[in-house]
């Protein structure tokens, strides 16, 4: 097993090189740093504000090699870019100066938050309806709850957004409709409403594909044996059904942990939450290229774990497979 992940450990590099290189090509060559003090600095900066600017935050060195006289022919942008994201140096805010790092640590526990609470609902309910419809399946309970979730997949994330914020937090006022108060036990009242707008927008897709998967395994020769020796059908979807299942599943849960780490742009932006999805969408409003670069980085290594994880996974679930 451990040539097995040595060899994945060596996979990973040349992917996350390739990133690295992704990135340094969009921000530095696409999008110049020239480019980035103008939209930081708006289009009334003079000359001087601009190389200041740049010179502040290392972006005037040449692209790949420095060849001034007294300098490392390495002291240029890309050498300094892949130095900084190896030793995960993510650098300094382009338009508050404070470290990428601290932003990101601030806004990663908002993030979870949410995330979290609201994919182990999530994921629950979807088990739930998805194996009580495989059960009660090509009756009227399946059909009205597939027509359910397609209503539910239908809908837009914004509509789940504003209709939550008028019915519950202005008309009822059961919940506040913005912001987010880090007090103890008190901060789950500014949670819950993201957190049920989170597992509503995303329970129609879920159940509809879990559904899918337990009715493909339901045909399966291992069930009609169990049927055959006398199983009940609780015992059958709960057990065998839904362990069998378990692959397909795996596959589609874990490949969503980059976005629990990373947040949720749209609800965190619109319930007023300080998360990693709301700083990268004022990162992107307010031009801020380091915080973009180390978001499009930390993603990338979140997806490459996923994928790792993945296969601890199928190990544990599915005894026939093997690390070679």
């Amino acid at each position: 097993m451990f040539n097995y992940f040595l060899r994945r450990l060596l996979y990973a590099v040349p992917v996350v090189f390739g990133v690295m290189l992704l990135t340094f090509v969009l921000f530095f060559m696409v999008q110049s740093p020239r480019m980035m003090a103008k939209r930081n600095l708006g289009p009334k900066a003079t000359p001087q504000a601009v190389e200041n600017w740049l010179h502040n935050r290392g972006y005037d060195k040449p692209l790949f090699f420095n060849t001034s006289p007294g300098k490392s022919w390495y002291d240029s942008l890309f050498f300094n870019h892949m130095r900084s994201l190896i030793m995960f140096d993510l650098g300094d805010s382009d338009s508050t100066g404070e470290r990428v790092s601290t932003k990101f640590k601030k806004g990663a526990v908002p993030s979870l938050l949410i995330t979290v609470p609201a994919f182990v609902l999530g994921l629950y309910l979807s088990l739930v309806t998805s194996l009580f419809l495989a059960f009660v399946r090509k009756s009227k309970l399946d059909v009205g709850g597939v027509i359910a979730c397609v209503v539910l997949m239908s809908v837009p994330i914004m509509v789940y957004v504003i209709v939550g914020q008028w019915l519950i937090a202005v008309q009822l006022s059961w919940l506040p409709a913005f912001g987010f108060t880090p007090s103890g036990l008190t901060t789950a009242k500014f949670l819950m409403l993201p957190v049920l707008v989170y597992v509503c927008a995303g329970l129609g897709g879920d159940v509809r594909l879990f559904r899918a998967i337990f009715l493909e395994e339901v045909h399966q020769d291992y069930v009609r044996t169990a049927q055959a020796k006398g199983a009940s059908h609780g015992r059958v979807l709960f057990v065998h059904v839904l362990k069998n299942g378990m692959i397909a599943l795996i596959t589609l849960v874990v490949a969503s942990l980059p976005f629990l780490i990373m947040g949720s742009l749209v609800i965190e932006n619109f319930f007023g939450i300080p998360g990693l999805g709301s700083l990268t969408l004022d990162a992107t409003r307010t031009s801020d290229f380091a915080v973009m670069r180390a978001s499009v980085y930390l993603g990338s290594l979140l997806y490459l774990f996923g994928l790792l994880l993945t296969d601890l996974c199928y190990a544990s679930v599915d005894p026939r497979i093997r690390f070679k």
